[in-house]
């Protein structure tokens, strides 16, 4: 521990020269503005001045404050929008960050109540006893030299805040407090995010599923048709082989989705509270529709992301307690009161004569520490630092994000153009060679090697459908959440 030099002033005087004395210090401390240490700047942030991929976008600024939207009902569809609704409040690593929040509101309230008196009340009786060999001692050789003592007593301690540390600590604990409430947005966020991505890849399984089961049925009357025409001797027993291989090969990639949609349904029910046993979500026939993208997006968007905002708080924190260690070497002021009463026998315990009190003022400084002071300054600033560059990278991952996800959105829409051309090429020339295949002028590897393609083309859209919608959920949880300041959700916990 570290050793102090006290100073004490108090001395008992008379009532109302305490009383002015005491009213004196208050002033004195409550007059006194000064808190030691930097006042809280935003630091500068190396950022483009609009996107590549995007116009109307300026430099960011952490406004996480700015509404977000209950973006999910961008994608149209009630049982998302349900599953939502439960994972707002039944998800448990949100509950976590919940818990975690509303301790740091805990800290924000003890830090507060710093400023205010403690007052503290004791009443004991003491029974003692001195040896009449002691050279102080009064009791005489007869005396049994034991004795009894009442003790009642009130006192009144406030540490005056001169120097602004309870100041600064209860800044960086605000500050603190803001950032586990926008480490709670973005771990919802998070949680949202995750779930809609995994419920839009189950219902493009469901597709491919309807998919692979009539290209089965599509197969099976193939096959069918291909054993009538062996046995009518019309075709051989390698075109029989081939749509049976065809068949069998298509019905295992059936199979193979069985497991894909049960991995995503579980990580659902997981994400909304439930084990897995206890949760079941049935087929629908549509996939939820992909959201159109404004061709120009807001700046501020980007400016509420919740780890943004999460980092500059940490910030202002590490800022606050630079001066909270710069005010150690400033002494600590403290005034106390305290009076109460004492007696060797409870009958006459609360009289007039047995009163006592004492009130006065108490200076306390460390005179040496062997830099301990210096060693804590350097280690604040230090820290600070290291939260102004995670600061500034999480901006930059921002930017980097979006601009990902804008190019990769941009990028698939054009790839998905070119292949709805090839699917719809594919299906003409499928048509066409089963035409001729009836009509017995071609082989039925020719239809097979067409029917393969046709069914890699059908697959391929869905799979590119699929990282539309999930790119386009990425670039709304890199904004902070959607672009529909229309649409409110309450961020409270």
């Amino acid at each position: 521990m570290t050793d102090r030099s006290l100073i004490n002033l108090a001395t008992p005087l008379t009532a109302a020269r305490g009383s002015r004395l005491l009213s004196l210090a208050l002033c004195v401390a409550m007059l006194s503005a000064c808190a030691v240490g930097p006042d809280y700047q935003r630091p500068q942030a190396a950022a483009p001045a609009q996107y590549k991929e995007a116009a109307g976008w300026r430099q960011a600024s952490p406004s996480d404050s700015l509404a977000r939207g209950a973006w999910w009902e961008l994608y149209g569809d009630h049982q998302l929008n349900g599953l939502i609704e439960k994972l707002n409040s039944a998800n448990q690593t949100v509950a976590q960050s919940e818990a975690q929040y509303r301790q740091a509101q805990a800290l924000v309230r003890s830090a507060r109540g710093a400023f205010f008196p403690t007052v503290d009340l004791t009443a004991g009786k003491n029974r003692s006893s001195q040896g009449t060999g002691s050279s102080n001692s009064s009791l005489t050789s007869s005396s049994s030299g034991i004795r009894n003592t009442y003790t009642a007593q009130a006192g009144v301690s406030w540490e005056a805040d001169v120097w602004g540390k309870l100041r600064r600590g209860l800044e960086a604990d605000t500050a603190n407090a803001e950032a586990s409430f926008a480490d709670l947005a973005a771990m919802r966020l998070s949680q949202q995010s995750e779930l809609v991505q995994n419920y839009l890849q189950l219902r493009v399984i469901d597709e491919q599923k309807r998919l692979l089961e009539a290209t089965v049925e599509a197969y099976q009357r193939s096959l069918t048709m291909t054993e009538n025409q062996y046995r009518a001797g019309v075709s051989g027993k390698n075109a029989v082989a081939q749509a049976q291989a065809q068949l069998k090969g298509t019905q295992a990639d059936l199979v193979d989705l069985i497991w894909q949609r049960a991995q995503f349904e579980n990580a659902i029910a997981v994400l909304i509270g439930l084990a897995p046993a206890e949760f079941r979500l049935a087929e629908i026939r549509d996939i939820p529709a992909l959201p159109q993208i404004p061709l120009s997006l807001p700046s501020q968007l980007l400016e509420r992301r919740p780890d943004i905002a999460s980092a500059e708080r940490s910030v202002m924190a590490a800022n606050a307690n630079i001066g909270v260690a710069k005010a150690a070497y400033y002494p600590d002021l403290t005034l106390s009161l305290n009076g109460g009463y004492s007696s060797s026998t409870y009958a006459n315990w609360f009289s007039l004569p047995n009163r006592f009190w004492s009130v006065g003022p108490q200076l306390a400084m460390t005179l040496f520490d062997g830099g301990q002071r210096s060693a804590e300054v350097d280690r604040s600033e230090a820290a600070y630092d290291e939260t102004v560059a995670k600061y500034r990278q999480t901006v930059l991952d921002g930017f980097r994000e979006v601009e990902n996800f804008l190019v990769q959105l941009k990028v698939l829409e054009n790839e998905s153009e070119v292949r709805q051309q090839a699917l719809d090429a594919a299906r003409e020339s499928l048509r066409l060679t089963q035409n001729q295949y009836k009509a017995g002028l071609i082989a039925y590897l020719d239809v097979v090697v067409v029917q393969a393609t046709a069914l890699s083309n059908e697959r391929n859209m869905l799979d590119l459908l699929q990282s539309r919608l999930i790119a386009s959920v990425q670039l709304i949880a890199a904004l902070g959440g959607g672009w529909d300041g229309a649409l409110q959700m309450s961020e409270n916990p």
